[in-house]
């Protein structure tokens, strides 16, 4: 098969790895700069290029804030049957612009980072394949992503969404309230330290990419869950209630319990 990847960043230069070797591949990106450690691929910055390669398939992964007008830039360049796709972890518009092009689609979202992955070894990460795709392009993403073997669920846009604000807002919105009010440790604890680069990690995220999930309509429910749970924990802390305070870590213990 033809892919082009559009975005030669993190994400882009792995599929790019991934695919290369069983596929025909090009990357597109406008900054040639980026391109330059892309191996085993044709390289691409002027989109009169595409015309010519003639893809069968493209996958979208520049940063999610261009993910459309990526796709606006690549169509007029494509068949009518090539295969458009995406692997955004934000999905906000996506359903309605692929309803309102010719072309058909695949949406997925590998729920792995460069940011805390280990990209060499995928076997405890997760991917999920949305289920209005067209046939064609949702074998092909759960083939790929099998093949790297992910844990990988099939989900409607709607459950996508669902799903994100309670996998991603949840930490998203704890470690950034960890960090609100953090203070500079002379002698930092391991807890302290772990905490601290799962923060560093988040906040190396794109500004948009963080706003946009904890914007996910889905969020304000999950973020009221944590306000719930914190004024319970600061009144049982505040009368030094010992039996309450068991109560709440078994509770606890219970809920990160692996399940049979």
């Amino acid at each position: 098969m033809k892919i082009l990847i559009l975005g030669a960043g993190k994400m882009g230069s792995f599929f790019a790895d991934v695919l290369s070797f069983d596929h025909e591949l090009a990357v597109f990106d406008t900054d040639p700069q980026k391109l330059r450690f892309t191996y085993n691929t044709v390289r691409m910055s002027n989109p009169e290029e595409i015309r010519d390669f003639d893809p069968d398939l493209v996958i979208n992964a520049v940063t999610v804030k261009y993910t459309i007008e990526a796709f606006k830039t690549v169509i007029p360049y494509l068949r009518k049957d090539c295969i458009i796709s995406d692997i955004a972890s934000v999905k906000t518009g996506l359903e309605a612009f692929y309803q309102s092009v010719d072309q058909p689609f695949a949406s997925s979202h590998p729920m792995f980072g460069p940011t805390f992955a280990d990209l060499r070894n995928l076997s405890t990460q997760s991917a999920i394949v949305i289920s209005e795709s067209s046939p064609k392009g949702k074998q092909f993403f759960l083939d790929l992503y099998n093949s790297l073997h992910l844990r990988v669920f099939e989900y409607s846009f709607e459950e996508h969404d669902e799903t994100i604000a309670y996998s991603l807002s949840i930490p998203f919105a704890s470690t950034l309230v960890f960090t609100s009010v953090m203070k500079h440790q002379e002698a930092p604890g391991t807890t302290f330290k772990k905490h601290m680069d799962i923060a560093k990690g988040l906040l190396s995220e794109d500004d948009y990419l963080l706003t946009e999930i904890l914007f996910n309509p889905y969020t304000p429910k999950q973020i009221e869950g944590i306000r719930k749970e914190l004024k319970n924990l600061l009144d049982i802390v505040e009368r030094k209630d010992s039996a309450d305070m068991l109560r709440f870590l078994t509770k606890a213990r219970e809920n990160i319990a692996e399940k049979n």
